[in-house]
């Protein structure tokens, strides 16, 4: 008989955005940046490719060409910087390095749900506060004394944003380790990477994969104190970050242009695509984010994620909210062709 660890056994696992086999798809349901990457990413990768023994040696332990990066760009020093294999592998490496069996770990709810899986794994105990109907910070939260805090800025799945002032005074106001997962910020009007040098409890982790179109090399950052880094770094795989993965997003810190012209487009696709679908009757919630989240009163709208299925449209449908879809910004032609789909859908389903 194979024993599991009780905890193991009890909980569920993170159910991610479905990925496709077949070919065809209109594809907003994982968040991933429509446009391609760089043509200089794809450019550095094959030339090192084309090096003998480009890929017979083991990539650097901390991914420094990376980190030399990031600190040029992002204005943090290097020694503040830890480079993970996705933001996910971070937010892993936070839970395990601060939360023990029976600890806490508070948020604000709805959110990103991977939280609750990581502090399952540590045997801790998620603490989910419910977002206020203006998904401002809870009170509660703010007050929250526990070993370990997190807030998803802007939030997923509604794309709802925080302000830096109310960071800046939860941070005032708790002592405890606070987690600021900035996936989406390069979506927003402002980040925290300003708060950092104060607030020594303070953790930025920040993602590759949404605003740089490089969901499949998996690169992501932590941004902390050096003594906050130095532990972090126990807990670190030895070579968590391959070396394709480190030549690409060392490129694509090169060409922040890029990023930056495919970041506007993305903004303005958000803006139309939101009042076209308010227009349609949909209450679409104010999104800072590559995303929004809309719902049409308290109608489950799973029969509209399966429709758009057959039709070869995937969206985000969650079970814990099923009066509401996520509905990632891709093209315009690609939201054009969702609007006329939802259009034909609603008919239809009004003579039924």
């Amino acid at each position: 008989m194979i024993l599991f660890r009780e905890a193991i056994r009890k909980m569920e696992g993170y159910v991610p955005g479905e990925q496709p086999e077949e070919e065809g798809y209109i594809k907003l349901n994982t968040n991933e940046n429509p446009y391609p990457p760089s043509p200089k990413i794809i450019k550095a990768i094959c030339d090192f490719l084309a090096t003998p023994l480009a890929l017979s040696r083991y990539p650097h332990p901390l991914s420094e060409m990376v980190r030399v990066g990031a600190e040029k760009y992002y204005g943090v020093p290097r020694e503040w910087i830890v480079v993970g294999n996705g933001s996910d592998e971070l937010l892993n490496l936070i839970f395990r390095v601060f939360l023990g069996k029976g600890d806490r770990v508070a948020y604000p709810f709805p959110t990103y749900t991977l939280y609750r899986t990581l502090a399952l794994l540590q045997e801790a105990e998620p603490w989910e506060i419910p977002f206020p109907g203006d998904f401002s910070l809870p009170e509660e939260f703010v007050r929250a004394r526990v070993p370990l805090k997190i807030l998803c800025n802007p939030n997923s799945p509604t794309g709802t944003y925080v302000s830096l002032e109310a960071i800046e005074r939860l941070l005032r106001e708790t002592s405890s380790p606070v987690v600021l997962d900035e996936a989406y910020v390069d979506f927003a009007p402002s980040n925290a990477l300003s708060l950092l040098a104060r607030f020594p409890h303070l953790l930025i982790v920040r993602t590759l994969s949404k605003s740089f179109s490089l969901a499949g090399l998996r690169i992501g950052f932590l941004f902390a104190h050096p003594e906050v880094v130095r532990e972090i770094l126990k807990a670190k795989d030895s070579y968590n970050v391959n070396v394709l993965s480190q030549i690409g997003a060392k490129a694509a810190l090169e060409d922040m242009e890029y990023a930056l012209r495919n970041i506007e487009r993305i903004k303005e696709t958000r803006l139309w695509f939101s009042r076209a679908m308010e227009e349609l009757g949909f209450f679409v919630y104010p999104s800072c984010a590559n995303f929004v989240m809309v719902k049409r009163g308290d109608m489950d709208l799973y029969f509209l994620y399966q429709e758009l299925k057959k039709r070869k449209i995937l969206v985000r449908y969650f079970p814990e909210w099923p009066d509401a879809l996520r509905i990632t910004i891709g093209t315009d032609e690609h939201m054009h062709i969702l609007l006329e789909q939802v259009r034909d859908i609603i008919k239809e389903s009004a003579h039924v």
